[in-house]
């Protein structure tokens, strides 16, 4: 059944970019956390997944139904991937945080497990944000949290699909044109 809306090299792409975005979220927010590297990771890997998709697809110029439709299907899975690994890591760090923190930073914080320990940190390191917010404890922190992580998930989402479009936009305007027999005109058939 998708395949009457994509091709099959379509499908396989938004494998790829499964594949990719745990590789990316695995570097950038478990190995080596840097949050804003993830969120501009989003668009080459949008880029990528968006040609690549194209190139797998083996389409030429002038079907550009069927290149947006594969460039926004496998952008769209690649987005939602990297969406998920972003809520997924967040709430295990969320529920997880017994308020741990290096003695050189001045040692355990004094909270209760979970959202209590997350609003203590975020508190000492940004009061007057979360005032300005109307965030007075724990509960409200975790409504202000979430409903920040729901948008940059969205966020992702939409980067990922755009720059995928983009990059099925850019392979549409590169390839030659097809011939009568579903191949690129100059190309010798097998």
């Amino acid at each position: 059944m998708l395949s009457r809306f994509v091709d099959r090299g379509a499908v396989i792409a938004a494998f790829v970019g499964i594949g990719m975005a745990v590789t990316v979220g695995v570097s950038f927010l478990l190995v080596i956390p840097i949050e804003p590297v993830y969120w501009i990771m989003a668009v080459p890997t949008g880029l990528l997944i968006g040609y690549y998709a194209e190139a797998r697809s083996n389409l030429g110029r002038g079907a550009w139904r069927r290149l947006l439709a594969n460039a926004i299907f496998a952008g769209l899975v690649t987005g939602l991937t990297l969406a998920a690994l972003l809520i997924g890591i967040k709430a295990l760090f969320f529920v997880a945080d017994d308020g741990y923190r290096d003695p050189g930073l001045g040692g355990r914080i004094t909270c209760v497990s979970g959202a209590d320990c997350v609003y203590q940190r975020y508190l000492a390191d940004q009061p007057e944000a979360l005032a300005r917010a109307g965030v007075a404890d724990a509960e409200t922190f975790a409504g202000y949290y979430w409903a920040q992580q729901w948008s940059t998930a969205g966020w992702l989402v939409m980067l990922a699909t755009g720059f995928s479009v983009g990059g099925g936009v850019l392979y549409g305007l590169t390839r030659p044109k097809l011939d009568g027999l579903s191949r690129p005109t100059g190309i010798a058939p097998g």
